[in-house]
């Protein structure tokens, strides 16, 4: 066993038993570095990554390969998932260097954590040759040259995002326009699938806050066609072999352009996402699809992924007995044999065929129609397809809890489980069902007591998160990443309970992100508060050579763009003009870019939305309070903030407005400029109908 036995990744535990003398990242990989003169070889993945498997079994437990790597490099291992910001670094290396990014990422640097050259997944005689040439050049008279090309790599990765991207604060730094908008919009649908959905691009990936700022183009701008492609996508999806058509729940992406043939690795931050994005298309555009999608992923999330604490594990993994998506497919004659006399006609409705429609003669499952359709097609009588249906799927769960699981990532991530709670409060926003709440409570409780501490930041002492909890123990400290999106999901959780300690723990994490995270030159924040050494954290051992600052939206949102509409939202529940400003001046800073490649800052592009449209305060007071929440949050309110209390409160959007008469009282407000009171839901429609 090597060094990462005594970590608690399960990523990192997977590769114990390795021959490979591998580190952690941290002080102690460094220091023998610079001792001994060599160079650092880091490989970064995470524990449901195909190729990080295949990677591990054809060279790390390579006894041959693993002695030249012993020989020449200190070896470290980082799961990607609990270092986002190694990951970060030097992925932004890899691109700089010409090369597609991916994992497993495997960089070399110098005895200075310095670039200088990098790629993902190698073959064994390749990548046994590159250790060659690599370890000897920096032995010999290269090191020079190699040395000199991990300054300029270097140098590079401490440019400023905003420089770099001709970023700028305008002169009207809050002026946005319907013309600059349609202007967006038309650069974004030029990227359109038109026939299967989504983005034209392959592999395909779900995207969910891109589609969630599509719907919101479609309620601001009134743009049928975006409404219509995020239909399209969201019902291709729940069609398609990316999502588990048997038990629920989303993979990461598809390999093909029709969201077919998923790389089966079901991932946290996906689902928790995505049961946002279904829940908000279901309050528009009310499908029972929809409804089903989202009911179904979160008994997947609980029955999978839920820990007898309360938290959310982080990820199934794609493989099972050495086989990519075996658990999930099945061969025309397991089908057969499984369902019987009703093969023919489940195999239709899965679009299963004899020779399979994947690899190895397996079937993935899938759909290509509506259950009225396929009914009508195959002359079924009403109401006759649900029950089969049903059937069918306890026929299909029944065989794979037979089969070898997919291994389980039971690490649980604060911010990754704070997208999965915004997922339950969006879900019981739109549908009302309790045992989502009371799944969000138990979820908010659990990052509040075992996330959450006092932090010392120099004489101060600060609410702090941590990132990664495992084994009754909490580590590493937490990234804007996690404070963002754990604020982002308390301010839900007041909005859907009127609970005030979520919204006054949101503004707790904000102060310290603002705080410790910002940079006053940029009007940005940082990625990491590596600056601040704590030894039972990050610590100074593992600072990095840049620190990074997310500005573009990926499969998660870019912190900054989260935290920007966090600003936005706190600063109208608690009257702060400061937050709505920094809001405004983040959003001014990139609107340009947001405007040219939407793609890629859509949730920049959501708040570029809210302020070209802003939507009301509401704030319901009375005995009914939480009652006429349900009720108003049946439809989809765009930009709204809610407010509330049975009793009465001194939250600024509360103060002063008692109920009348006795009686519940809602009070629709723009700006802190409220009309008159009214005491029913249909009366507050109007009002907002009218504005």
């Amino acid at each position: 066993m090597n060094r990462l036995a005594h970590e608690s990744s399960p990523y990192l535990l997977q590769h114990a038993h390795n021959p490979v003398d591998w580190y952690p990242w941290g002080a102690e990989a460094l220091d023998r570095a610079r001792t001994e003169g060599k160079p650092l070889l880091v490989s970064i993945g995470y524990a449901a990554c195909h190729w990080c498997h295949v990677m591990e079994r054809e060279s790390f437990e390579n006894e041959a390969v693993a002695r030249v790597m012993n020989q020449h490099f200190v070896c470290v291992k980082v799961d990607r998932e609990e270092r986002p910001d190694v990951d970060q670094v030097y992925m932004e290396a890899l691109h700089s260097m010409g090369v597609q990014g991916g994992w497993p990422l495997n960089v070399f640097l110098t005895a200075e954590a310095k670039p200088f050259y990098g790629g993902t997944y190698f073959a064994p005689a390749q990548w046994a040759q590159l250790l060659e040439n690599i370890g000897n050049a920096y032995a010999g008279e290269h090191r020079i040259e190699l040395e000199a090309s991990a300054e300029r790599f270097t140098a590079a990765l401490g440019s400023s995002e905003l420089g770099r991207y001709n970023a700028h604060l305008p002169a009207e730094a809050g002026t946005v326009s319907d013309e600059e908008f349609k202007l967006l919009l038309y650069n974004l649908g030029l990227k359109f699938d038109r026939e299967h959905g989504g983005m034209e691009r392959v592999p395909k990936f779900p995207m969910p806050g891109l589609w969630q700022f599509v719907l919101r183009a479609h309620v601001v701008s009134g743009s049928q066609i975006m409404l219509e492609q995020t239909l399209l996508t969201l019902r291709s999806m729940a069609w398609g072999g990316i999502y588990d058509q048997a038990h629920g729940g989303f993979a990461r992406y598809s390999v093909d352009g029709e969201w077919l043939a998923p790389h089966f690795e079901k991932m946290l931050y996906d689902n928790g996402q995505l049961v946002s994005l279904y829940s908000e298309a279901f309050q528009l555009a009310p499908d029972p699809l929809f409804r089903d999608v989202v009911y179904d992923t979160i008994e997947f999330v609980r029955l999978e992924l839920t820990s007898d604490e309360g938290g959310f594990y982080a990820s199934l993994d794609a493989d099972s007995e050495g086989e990519e998506g075996r658990f999930y497919t099945f061969t025309h004659a397991e089908l057969r044999e499984l369902i019987g006399p009703e093969e023919p006609l489940f195999s239709d409705y899965y679009n299963c065929t004899r020779a399979g429609n994947w690899e190895h003669g397996r079937n993935i499952l899938h759909r290509r129609q509506t259950d009225a359709d396929f009914a009508a097609a195959h002359q079924l009588a009403p109401g006759a397809l649900p029950d089969m249906i049903a059937a069918w799927k306890q026929k299909i769960m029944a065989a794979r809890a037979t089969r070898v699981r997919p291994g389980l990532d039971d690490k649980i991530l604060t911010g990754w489980n704070a997208l999965m709670l915004q997922g339950l409060c969006d879900a019981y926003r739109a549908f009302g069902e309790p045992e989502f709440l009371v799944l969000a409570r138990r979820n908010a409780a659990f990052i509040r007591d075992k996330l959450t501490r006092p932090r010392r930041f120099g004489a101060e002492n600060r609410l702090g998160l941590r990132r990664s909890y495992k084994g009754g123990r909490a580590t590493i400290d937490g990234f804007l990443e996690d404070y963002a999106l754990t604020i982002q999901a308390f301010i839900s959780l007041y909005e859907i309970s009127f609970e005030e300690e979520w919204l006054l723990l949101a503004n707790a994490l904000t102060q310290t992100t603002q705080t410790y995270f910002f940079d006053p030159a940029e009007n940005l924040f940082f990625f990491t508060d590596a600056d601040v050494d704590d030894p039972d954290g990050n610590g100074a051992g593992g600072q990095l050579i840049a620190r990074k600052k997310e500005l573009f939206d990926n499969v998660i949102p870019a912190s900054n763009s989260v935290m920007a509409h966090n600003l936005r939202r706190l600063g109208r529940h608690l009257d702060h003009a400061g937050y709505r400003t920094l809001s405004a001046t983040m959003l001014a800073q990139v609107k340009a870019l947001a405007v040219k490649e939407p793609q890629h800052l859509s949730h920049w592009a959501s708040l570029y939305a809210a302020q070209l449209r802003p939507g009301p305060e509401i704030a319901i007071v009375g005995p009914d309070a939480d009652e006429f929440r349900q009720e108003l949050n049946q439809g989809f309110l765009h930009d709204t903030v809610l407010a509330g209390s049975e009793t009465g409160s001194n939250l600024p959007l509360l103060q002063h407005r008692p109920p009348q008469a006795g009686q519940t009282t809602l009070y629709v407000c723009r700006n802190y400029t409220c009309s008159a009171p009214v005491q029913s839901v249909a009366e507050a429609r109007l009002l907002l109908a009218q504005s």
